[in-house]
């Protein structure tokens, strides 16, 4: 620690760590040029002087203010503070701050409020459709902004998904090879292209193998919730015919789904297969061990702050579009099952 009476400057870390004092602004500012070894050495002198930079003057110096707005909402979704989560540690490795707004029509004039004010340094969008229209004024504004998780067709900015379309495919393939046939699917608003790629690349996952999903057993909920998911899975298991295995689009949906089960005295895989999707942290809970698709939020999350910084330092590009490879994690609401290969 810093034992000086007098607060650390940037000279003062600088001398630590053995760099220059432009290379521990560019690290504090977090471009993009600088070696991981050369940062990690600064931010470890950063630590140990407890430096704490002037925000104010750093941002009349450079016309920054280090801080980085995430929109996001569905926060009763544990996927969104999960993403959260892994974002503040990406944006904080950078040398930037998070500010988190919950998006209701309110939140999103509040975002783009900030915007307006010069509040934040660019935004990151991890629930954008497009109705999200107060927001979409933040382009107009030439604010750097990145999309992640959902993405918007036609939108002037960097976007960063997981490939749903694949995954709902890779569901789809997955149950027909298990010898699954009558198979019953939990949706929801296809507002969300999240949920509408997923949607299509199951349907189109079956008709490619000639399997046909009865209208009947399909099922879109309201909105994503533990109850909307009881309460689809309760319409679906309480049918004469009941499926043989239940796709719900996102794993919330799946829970609700599995509790249902119980409450009807009926085992899953025994009686029935579960598959979800996002793989949140409690789908591998011993309670649920639920068969789900797993989406890669460490590397998305990482590219996502890395292109933003881009736009920010000013790296003149196309906008990148890029979709990212999810993976199937079998589990015991499908027994375990893995194709031969």
């Amino acid at each position: 620690m810093n034992t000086n009476s007098q607060p650390a400057t940037s000279r003062d870390i600088a001398r630590l760590a053995k760099v220059s004092q432009a290379t521990v602004s560019r690290v504090l500012s977090g471009h993009p040029s600088v070696q991981p070894e050369t940062r990690d050495r600064v931010l470890a002198a950063v630590r140990q002087l407890n430096y704490r930079p002037n925000g104010m003057a750093r941002a009349m110096r450079t016309n920054r203010t280090g801080n980085i707005g995430v929109v996001v909402s569905r926060l009763a979704n544990p996927l969104y503070p999960q993403m959260l989560q892994i974002l503040g540690q990406h944006l904080a490795e950078a040398g930037l701050r998070m500010m988190v707004w919950s998006t209701s029509e309110a939140d999103e004039m509040n975002a783009l409020s900030a915007a307006r004010e010069s509040l934040v340094d660019g935004i990151i969008m991890t629930t954008a459709t497009t109705n999200s229209s107060q927001l979409y004024d933040a382009l107009k504004l030439n604010v750097p902004v990145v999309l992640i998780n959902r993405v918007v067709e036609g939108w002037p900015c960097d976007q960063l998904s997981s490939d749903n379309y694949d995954g709902g495919r890779q569901v789809a393939d997955y149950l027909v090879k298990a010898g699954r046939r009558r198979l019953g699917l939990i949706g929801g608003p296809a507002v969300a292209s999240t949920i509408r790629d997923r949607l299509a690349g199951f349907r189109d996952g079956l008709a490619s193998l000639g399997v046909a999903l009865d209208p009947g057993c399909c099922v879109d909920a309201p909105m994503f919730s533990h109850q909307n998911g009881f309460a689809a899975a309760s319409a679906l298991l309480d049918l004469a015919d009941a499926p043989d295995a239940i796709f719900c689009v996102n794993d919330v949906l799946a829970l609700g789904a599995c509790d249902a089960a119980r409450t009807r005295g009926l085992n899953v895989p025994n009686d029935f297969w579960l598959v979800g999707y996002d793989d949140i942290e409690m789908s591998a809970w011993p309670a649920f061990d639920l068969t789900t698709v797993r989406q890669p939020l460490t590397r998305m999350t990482a590219d996502a702050v890395s292109l933003l910084q881009d736009r920010i330092t000013g790296v003149m590009r196309e906008h990148s579009i890029k979709v990212l490879p999810n993976d199937l994690m079998v589990r015991g609401s499908t027994a375990g099952f893995r194709p031969a290969a």
